[in-house]
């Protein structure tokens, strides 16, 4: 039976533009998934949804941040990850 692959590893993160320019500035690879919720989305404009109809999706793609994941990611690469995501939150961002 096939296990989970863990591609992605996505938080919700208050202040996530500031958290990923952080990160990035510190040598973390960071990514927005999805930028846009699907109601909103002009793939599915027919569907005649408007801002402010699915507030917890708009929400959500303000927050959502991807960490890197992979294989090779040993641990002491991921305590920091950890350790730089509690430096920006610990310097009041």
């Amino acid at each position: 039976m096939p296990g989970h692959v863990y591609n992605q590893f996505v938080i919700r993160a208050p202040l996530r533009d500031g958290l990923r320019e952080y990160l990035t500035k510190n040598g973390v690879g960071t990514e927005v998934y999805y930028p846009l919720a699907l109601h909103l989305q002009p793939c599915f404009a027919e569907l005649g949804y408007k801002q402010g109809a699915f507030p917890h999706a708009e929400r959500a793609t303000q927050e959502v941040l991807a960490l890197p994941i992979y294989a090779e990611l040993v641990e002491e690469q991921q305590a920091y990850v950890v350790d730089q995501i509690a430096a920006f939150y610990r310097q009041g961002s």
